[in-house]
């Protein structure tokens, strides 16, 4: 890929003669059209346990040349280094009989140089490692969509992608439904995170979740997929209505059923997939129900970015799910394994609500093999008052329940709520100067209390 006659059929000009006669001379032929997938570093890098040797044999030479070759000579040569380009080159090819337009090599062109610009920029912060380079975020978005409009009716918005790495959400394929606005990607985003991480902690089972404002009404795991949204739905039923839900694994006929009861409303619809006979429900239930497909094996999140008057605060993605086997037993009767990973579940509604954050859930007394929330409090500027709405949330299905807090008791009177209430264990992240006022509450009353010792703070 590096030879002069690839590379002189890529930059060769038609319109200068010396180029035409020296192309004649040496035997090259014209090359119109450079397709180029680079090798995937990005992916490669973004692996668990990668070797540097393994980095660095995914740096691609010959394919970089390629495409810069091609996006010089842009005038006579179509560039194409991304999948999604794909349909809109075929379509062009198609209407001028086998060539392209100008318009669009030259917006080919563009976005091969930001291709390779991208790729190189993730190399040098590879090598980069710790050093003071990495002090330097390059972050490139290029924006895929125009919204109506942002959080509210007078912000302008739209949305943007990372080029080169993985579709995520962005690329999520919609199966039927109008537009998609801000506050429905912003909340899906929520939805999918959190079925994701479900997938990640228990894969033998499915794993639902209806969102809204960002925050788990309900989630649940289960044997099947439909009862998992059953489950999830049963979380809040009112605010399930018009929220966000997700399923992390195909969605079938019952599912759906499940989905369209009469009762029920949901703004967007995620799963991996749909059966024909699910696609069929759910788009003969309602007109405008946005029904997305994403792959849960592809995040596309490399970092999580926030801005700040006169800048940003960037920091790695929560991607921690429970390994129940290294948290500590604190204080009140062991729990069996089924006990410690239907908590583990429970831990992981927490952290996806907003803080303070606190979860009631744990097995669903009328349906066997289900683990799922009861009652979340959220977004409360005390702990305590998210206790108070969690147990009034869970109700009677407080008695005998597990509760997860994002973050330490700084005091038992959070505890003593949730143990008033009927909670029979408790999961949080120890660390209070007085969390020995928790262990001896939990001691006294004959709950179990486990720490974790990993805080999940969401603001």
């Amino acid at each position: 890929t590096l030879h002069p006659k690839v590379h002189g059929g890529i930059l060769a000009r038609r319109d200068l003669a010396d180029h035409v006669s020296a192309m004649e001379t040496h035997g090259i032929g014209p090359i119109d059209l450079v397709c180029i997938n680079l090798y995937p570093f990005e992916e490669t890098v973004a692996r668990p346990g990668v070797t540097r040797a393994e980095a660095i044999e995914q740096i691609d030479i010959g394919g970089p040349a390629m495409v810069r070759s091609a996006a010089k000579n842009h005038a006579f040569v179509t560039v194409v280094t991304d999948v999604a380009q794909y349909a809109r080159v075929l379509a062009d090819l198609d209407a001028h009989g086998g060539g392209t337009s100008e318009a669009l090599r030259r917006d080919l062109a563009r976005a091969a140089f930001a291709r390779t610009s991208a790729y190189d920029r993730e190399i040098a912060a590879y090598l980069a490692g710790d050093s003071d380079e990495g002090a330097v975020l390059d972050l490139r978005l290029e924006r895929v969509e125009v919204l109506r409009y942002g959080e509210n009716p007078h912000q302008g918005a739209g949305v943007y992608r990372i080029p080169g790495t993985p579709a995520g959400l962005v690329g999520a394929e919609q199966l039927h439904g109008k537009g998609l606005s801000f506050n429905n990607l912003n909340d899906a985003a929520g939805a999918w995170r959190l079925v994701c991480d479900l997938l990640r902690f228990d894969g033998d089972r499915a794993g639902a979740a209806v969102i809204k404002h960002t925050n788990p009404c309900g989630a649940a795991l289960a044997p099947d997929v439909a009862s998992a949204v059953s489950a999830a739905i049963a979380g809040d039923p009112l605010a399930a209505y018009g929220g966000i839900l997700a399923a992390n694994v195909v969605i079938d006929g019952a599912a759906a059923e499940r989905i369209a009861a009469p009762d029920r409303f949901f703004e967007v619809v995620l799963a991996p997939g749909y059966a024909p006979e699910a696609l069929a429900v759910l788009r003969e239930r309602w007109k405008n129900v946005r029904l997305l497909q994403v792959d849960p094996a592809r995040s596309g999140e490399v970092c999580s970015v926030r801005t700040i008057p006169g800048g940003a605060l960037v920091q790695e993605v929560d991607a921690a799910v429970p390994v129940v086997a290294s948290w500590v037993h604190a204080a009140g009767p062991s729990a069996d394994a089924e006990r410690l990973t239907s908590a583990g579940a429970v831990w992981l509604f927490a952290k996806h609500l907003t803080s303070n954050a606190i979860a009631i859930g744990g097995a669903d007394p009328e349906r066997p093999g289900v683990v799922r929330l009861f009652g979340a409090g959220a977004g409360q500027m005390d702990r305590v008052a998210s206790c108070e709405i969690a147990c009034r949330k869970a109700g009677p299905l407080a008695r005998g329940a597990i509760a997860a807090s994002d973050a330490f008791f700084p005091f038992s009177d959070g505890p003593t709520l949730l143990v008033e209430s009927g909670v029979t264990m408790l999961v949080h992240p120890g660390g209070s100067k007085r969390d020995g006022d928790t262990f001896a509450l939990c001691t006294q009353r004959g709950v179990t209390c486990m720490t974790t010792g990993m805080r999940h703070f969401r603001h």
